[in-house]
C-alpha cells in the first residue's frame, strides 16, 4: 500500500508538531541529505513553459529512495483567484520501484523552502544578524519569518509588498509571535535600508530589480528567492557582480537563478561544498553574500523523507491501492474481468453471427 497525505491531512500532522519544530526538523533532513550530495543522482528540472507560466517535474534519487515533485509557477493566477505555486510529490522504493508516499507539496514546499533558507543562512549571513526585510508578502512569507525569528534570532522584520493586502495578512497571521517586531515599510529601499538579510520572495514572471545596486550594504546577505525559472529575477545584475554568491545546483541555476543574467563563466559555489567545509560561506564581516535559492529536488526528497517519517511516526493520512495487488502479477486483466459480468451464452452466438 502506499501512503497517502493530502492537505487536511499534512496540514494536521504540521499543525500537530508546531511550525517552528516543523522548521527546525526540517534543516536538521536537508543538512542530512546536503551532506551526502555525492551520493545522489540529480539532474536539472524538466520545465514545460507556456505564456503564462511553467509546470515543472522535479526528480532526484538516492541508492534507496526515488523522489518527484510536480510544480507549477503562474502569476497570473492570482488575478483568477487562484494559487500561483501548487505541487504534490512522490517517494518510491528504489529496490522494487513501489511508491511508498504520496502527498500534497503546495504547503509543504513553502515549509522547505524556508528551511532551506535559514540553512544557507546559518552559514552565510554575519552571526549577529537580528533584522531582516523581507520583500514579498504571499504565500511563503510567513514560513520564512517564522523560520528567521525561531531559528536564526531574528527580533526585527521590515515587511514590504506591492499588495498592502498581503502585508495586511502577513501581520495578521504572525500575531501569534508577539516577540518578533514587525515594521511596515513604505518601500523596498526603506525595507532594506540597515538590515542584515534581505529575503525576497516576489512572484513576477518577469526579469524585475526590485533590489538595486545602492541599497546593498556592506556585510548583508541576500536570500533570492523568487527568482527561480528562466526569465525571472529579482536582483539587479550588478548587486549579484558584487556579491558572493551560492547556489543549489550550479547546472540548473545557470538557466533559472540570478546568475542566468550573468555570463556562463561568472564563478559561484555549490552549497554542499559549504557544509561540508570545502568553502566559505562568507570571507568577511564586510561581504555581500546572496544564496541565488531556486530550488531544488534534493530539497523536496528531504522534505517527502521528513513527511513520510512523520506520517508513519503519528499515523498520519491514509493508505491506498495505488498499485494492483500482486495476487498474480501476470493476470493484471483479473482486475477488470471480476467486476464485468459473463456474457450470456446466446449472446455470444449472436456476437460471433454478425463478425461472421
Amino acid at each position: 500500500m502506499t501512503r497517502f497525505l493530502d492537505v487536511p491531512a499534512t496540514s494536521k500532522l504540521i499543525a500537530r508538531i508546531g511550525v517552528p519544530r516543523c522548521l527546525s526538523e526540517l534543516v536538521d533532513a536537508l543538512e542530512h541529505d546536503y551532506r551526502r550530495w555525492s551520493e545522489f543522482d540529480k539532474s536539472p528540472r524538466v520545465a514545460c513553459h507556456s505564456r503564462d507560466g511553467v509546470i515543472e517535474l522535479m526528480p532526484v534519487a538516492d541508492s534507496k529512495l526515488f523522489a518527484f515533485k510536480y510544480v507549477n509557477g503562474h502569476p497570473v493566477n492570482a488575478q483568477r483567484g487562484i494559487h500561483t505555486v501548487m505541487a504534490f510529490g512522490a517517494l518510491g522504493d528504489v529496490a522494487t520501484g513501489y511508491p511508498v508516499l504520496l502527498a500534497e507539496l503546495t504547503l509543504t514546499t513553502a515549509l522547505r523552502t524556508a528551511a532551506t533558507s535559514v540553512m544557507a543562512a546559518k552559514q552565510m549571513a554575519r552571526p549577529n544578524a537580528r533584522t531582516m526585510a523581507l520583500i514579498g508578502n504571499g504565500a511563503q512569507s510567513e514560513f520564512q519569518a517564522i523560520g528567521f525569528h525561531t531559528l536564526l534570532g531574528i527580533e526585527e522584520i521590515r515587511v514590504f509588498d506591492i499588495d498592502t493586502q498581503a502585508t495586511d495578512k502577513l501581520v495578521r497571521n504572525l500575531a501569534a509571535f508577539p516577540h518578533l517586531k514587525l515594521v511596515r515599510a513604505r518601500s523596498t529601499a526603506e525595507a532594506v535600508r540597515g538590515a542584515d538579510i534581505v529575503t525576497t520572495v516576489t512572484a513576477d514572471k518577469a526579469y524585475a530589480t526590485i533590489i538595486t545596486p545602492e541599497m546593498i550594504e556592506p556585510g548583508m546577505h541576500l536570500n533570492a528567492v523568487g527568482g527561480d525559472c528562466p526569465g525571472k529575477t529579482e536582483l539587479h545584475e550588478n548587486v549579484v557582480r558584487m556579491a558572493r554568491v551560492i547556489v543549489e545546483y550550479e547546472p540548473q541555476s545557470r538557466i533559472e537563478g540570478e546568475i542566468q543574467q550573468l555570463p556562463a563563466d561568472f564563478p559561484v559555489v555549490e552549497f554542499w561544498r559549504v557544509l561540508q567545509g570545502e568553502a566559505p560561506g562568507r570571507e568577511s564581516a564586510s561581504e555581500v553574500t546572496i544564496f541565488d535559492s531556486v530550488g531544488f529536488a534534493l530539497e523536496d526528497y528531504s522534505a517527502l523523507r521528513y513527511l513520510y517519517a512523520r506520517a508513519m511516526q503519528q499515523g498520519a493520512g491514509d493508505d491506498i491501492a495505488l498499485i494492483p495487488p500482486a495476487a498474480d502479477p501476470k493476470n493484471l486483466f483479473a482486475l477488470i474481468a471480476e467486476h464485468v459480468p459473463s456474457l450470456p451464452a446466446a449472446s455470444v452466438a449472436e456476437v460471433t453471427a454478425l463478425v461472421n
